[in-house]
């Protein structure tokens, strides 16, 4: 079959269109996206409070920013949150995949029960949670209720114990996520690699620990990547949960920044703030970015 010159050249204008339609799309990340960072950074190098004021005073807000403790705090909480968060997700992630692949009974059901809780918004876990931990409504009640009165569960209004409670419903939600991840891998693995593995008499943990986690290991990356943007986006399970208390002991840094944005008008302290958290996640993504691209450039 053969085409005219017109369609030649009709075919070759679609490409050429379709991305003309994509210009609306891109102006507004541009707009939304790209010049209000550029603003924030801007905004972070002057004296700005209730209102932006364009006066170049260096940096002084991120020289006030470190001498804060709420903010060193909530740095602090930060990372204990985010490396306790994808270890244990990525853990019970895993393990699930791992007995799921085993062709249970059910499985379908296992599957969507596991995997139900991502399907929910952090305010709405945080919530929930917030009634399970709460001493006088939730699980310390109701085995008070049974008989045993010395049993505490307390965490949520203890300064230490805290954030503990942020990271246990964080991974309830978050788990499912890896295990659907890391199932989708497993089920890509060889058979006759699990075959191998049953005639050479490898014990199973031993077979995933050397020979398939390398294997699913893109999906495990994807995972972290997916539950470090979690990580950052903590403040709404934060607020819903617990509010930053008891006093600044679950602060995160998300909230530190909103709070000084609308309750104490200090637009400059929390622009500096932003910032920061803008570069820190340049810097985890970049490693990441760079092996990627050398990669697919190969």
């Amino acid at each position: 079959m053969t085409f005219s010159s017109g369609h030649r050249k009709g075919y070759r204008l679609r490409p050429n269109m379709a991305s003309v339609a994509l210009w609306p799309s891109w102006l507004i990340v541009l707009a939304g996206y790209l010049v209000t960072m550029i603003w924030t950074v801007l905004i972070s190098f002057t004296s700005s409070t209730l209102l932006p004021v364009m006066d170049f005073i260096g940096f002084a807000q991120y020289e006030r920013l470190f001498l804060t403790p709420r903010w060193l705090q909530s740095l602090n909480n930060l990372a204990l949150f985010g490396v306790l968060f994808i270890a244990a997700s990525l853990f019970l992630g895993y393990l699930m995949a791992a007995a799921l692949d085993r062709d249970v009974r059910g499985e379908a059901i296992f599957r969507s029960a596991w995997l139900y809780p991502y399907s929910l918004s952090f305010i709405v876990t945080g919530v929930v949670w917030q009634w399970i931990m709460n001493p006088q409504l939730g699980l310390q009640k109701a085995v008070n209720n049974l008989g045993w009165d010395q049993f505490r569960f307390d965490w949520i209004i203890d300064p230490d114990r805290a954030i503990y409670v942020v990271i246990i419903a964080a991974v309830w939600q978050s788990s499912g996520l890896v295990m659907a991840l890391c199932l989708a891998g497993l089920r890509g693995v060889d058979p006759d690699l699990w075959k191998a593995i049953r005639v050479d008499g490898i014990p199973l943990w031993r077979a995933h620990l050397s020979i398939i986690l390398p294997i699913v290991a893109p999906m495990l990356i994807t995972a972290v990547v997916l539950l470090g943007i979690a990580v950052v986006k903590s403040y709404d399970l934060v607020v819903a949960l617990t509010d930053g208390g008891p006093g600044t002991a679950t602060d995160v840094p998300a909230k530190f920044i909103m709070d000084y944005l609308f309750l104490r008008g200090n637009v400059g302290l929390a622009s500096a703030g932003a910032t920061v958290m803008l570069l820190g996640v340049i810097a985890g993504l970049a490693p990441w970015i760079y092996s990627t691209t050398r990669k697919s450039s190969k």
